[in-house]
């Protein structure tokens, strides 16, 4: 997984699992770090990053994931990982703001088309379960299992 804010370390980090035949899964930053890093060549993955401490907008929450995002990762068949150990870890409020985030989420890769995978979890039935309590669809819940 390449956990980094910097752009071209990013890309270094990229190439070189490219060149050893291994995916290239990328931590989420801000949005406009995402974007970019969603066009770098066989990107397999993009991994909300939980521990980010950003504020939410006035009627849409902040969750490192946009419409925008969301179509390019369809069109290009890159997942959206999400970390569920990381969420289950916070405390009662901010885990409450995480699960709206996955909800919106949800909502967003259920409209553009794109996928959404567990990155960590052990409990499979029950994830799926929690998925679609979220709003997933069913094909999705199928598919989030990791």
């Amino acid at each position: 997984m390449i956990i980094t804010a910097n752009l071209n370390e990013a890309r270094k980090q990229a190439d070189k699992l490219r060149k050893e035949n291994k995916p290239i899964v990328i931590l989420s930053q801000d949005d406009e770090f995402n974007r970019k890093a969603l066009e770098i060549k066989n990107v397999g993955m993009l991994v909300i990053n939980e521990a980010l401490e950003i504020k939410d907008y006035m009627k849409q929450r902040n969750s490192s994931l946009n419409e925008v995002l969301a179509k390019i990762c369809s069109g290009k068949g890159i997942d959206i990982g999400i970390r569920i150990d990381e969420i289950i870890k916070k405390k009662d409020v901010e885990k409450a703001r995480a699960l709206a985030r996955l909800a919106q989420n949800i909502m967003l890769c259920k409209k553009a088309g794109c996928r959404i995978r567990f990155v960590e979890g052990k409990d499979k039935h029950g994830l799926s379960a929690v998925f679609l309590s979220l709003g997933a669809s069913s094909n999705q819940a199928k598919q989030a299992s990791f």
